[in-house]
């Protein structure tokens, strides 16, 4: 151990009166403030952060193949689920990253009960889809059986469209599909899902795309698009690369067979919902704010105790350089010994943000407007490297914070200790 570190493991703070205790205790409890917030920021922002990708990559597939001619009418830019699969079974280690694929349809359609009505968009999907995500958002009820063709009928709606329809789980309703004429399905409701997700809830009904089919006049492997799930949707780029991969593979596809002239348009999640992940980047600007914000007043407030600490000490500042110390070794040991209220702070200040953060993500106690953010909670993700990584930098910006206002030492002569009171 460096004789520095030693006598300032020995020295005590705040010992030189009631005044400069209070001064003290002031200063920990401004920096534990400052490391709470900082903390809270984090974890909050990580949390909100995770949630909408969640919500987002949960909701829309991570990878849409398209008909290139969409954008004409539905019943033209369809797409044929046996050439693509086709083409993804051609690659297998293509294949491998893929957990579900699944034939969709979509079309506007309008529910009507005896006293309201309400337009929406019916999502038809098969036995492919991946269900999980609702079935894990369901208030009551069950999702619609996919796999029993003889179960078109059934749909799940959410609480908001339920609320607004005043319908309920067993309810059978009337959807009206408007093209050159109108065509009219009965459906059988199954379940109530509310995901929180506005823009979802109310516009979307799911159902077996057996009952798009029949109201457009398609065939079984006929729909709007194909939606892939991928094993690794954390990393966004990941489901990019293998959008470009499949769009190669389909289009060398459409090349070498002279019957398929379909030209697809493969996207991916991220492009799909590109204003949800930019607003999700500005976040991160939000908490470099707060972070910039609360280390200023940190340093601020190590600064003052410092001084406050090197005021108490004069005579022994006075005594080492009497002793033949020098002023960088002093520094050194007032710079340990102030350390000493970071260390503290740290210690209280973690323990008191994660605590806090564990309350509110078991408990959910702080809630929110889900019409304004998606979630009718403050989300929490507490995520050990982060917070790691936050109190090293606290420690190592302390340090750089402390170094040029200990020069101050360097202006006490031992001569004038002598006179100090």
């Amino acid at each position: 151990m460096r004789h520095e570190l030693f006598i300032a493991s020995r020295l005590k703070l705040g010992n030189k009166g009631e005044a400069n205790s209070r001064s003290l205790s002031v200063a920990v409890v401004g920096i534990i403030l400052a490391i709470i917030i900082m903390i809270l920021s984090v974890v909050i922002v990580l949390g909100f952060k995770q949630e909408i990708k969640s919500k987002v990559t949960s909701l829309d597939p991570h990878i849409k193949i398209l008909n290139g001619a969409i954008g004409l009418d539905n019943n033209f830019a369809v797409v044929d689920s046996r050439e693509i699969a086709n083409g993804i079974n051609s690659d297998p280690a293509l294949k491998r990253h893929f957990t579900s694929i699944s034939l969709i349809a979509e079309k506007p359609a309008i529910l009507k009960t005896n006293d309201n009505f309400k337009g929406l968009q019916f999502r038809g999907v098969d036995a492919g889809y991946d269900f999980s995500f609702l079935e894990k958002n369901l208030v009551k009820g069950r999702v619609p059986n996919i796999e029993n063709r003889d179960s078109t009928q059934e749909i799940i709606i959410s609480s908001v469209i339920a609320n607004q329809l005043m319908l309920d789980v067993g309810d059978r309703i009337f959807t009206y599909f408007i093209d050159e004429k109108v065509k009219v399905r009965k459906c059988h409701i199954v379940g109530i899902f509310s995901t929180d997700f506005e823009a979802f809830d109310k516009m979307y009904i799911v159902g077996n795309i057996a009952l798009l089919q029949s109201v457009n006049g398609w065939k079984p492997h006929i729909g709007n698009y194909v939606g892939v799930n991928i094993d690794n949707i954390s990393n966004l780029d990941n489901a990019e690369s293998l959008a470009y991969q499949l769009y190669g593979k389909l289009a060398l596809q459409t090349y070498d067979d002279e019957y398929n002239t379909t030209l697809y348009n493969v996207t991916n999640t991220k492009r799909n919902n590109l204003s949800y992940f930019t607003w999700l980047s500005m976040l991160d600007m939000n908490v470099i704010i707060i972070l910039t914000l609360m280390i200023i007043v940190s340093s601020f407030t190590l600064i003052s105790a410092l001084l406050m600490v090197v005021l108490e000490r004069i005579k022994m500042i006075g005594l080492f350089k009497a002793l033949g110390a020098t002023n960088s070794s002093i520094r050194r040991i007032f710079i340990f010994l102030t350390h000493k209220i970071i260390f503290k702070s740290m210690l209280i200040g973690n323990a008191v943000g994660i605590g806090l953060a564990l309350l509110q993500k078991h408990f959910h106690i702080l809630k929110l407007n889900p019409d304004a953010y998606y979630m009718n909670y403050v989300p929490i993700d507490i995520n050990v490297p982060a917070i790691i990584i936050l109190n090293i930098a606290i420690l190592v910006i302390s340090y750089i914070t402390l170094i040029g206002p200990s020069y101050i030492i360097s202006s006490i002569k031992p001569t004038s200790t002598m006179r100090f009171e």
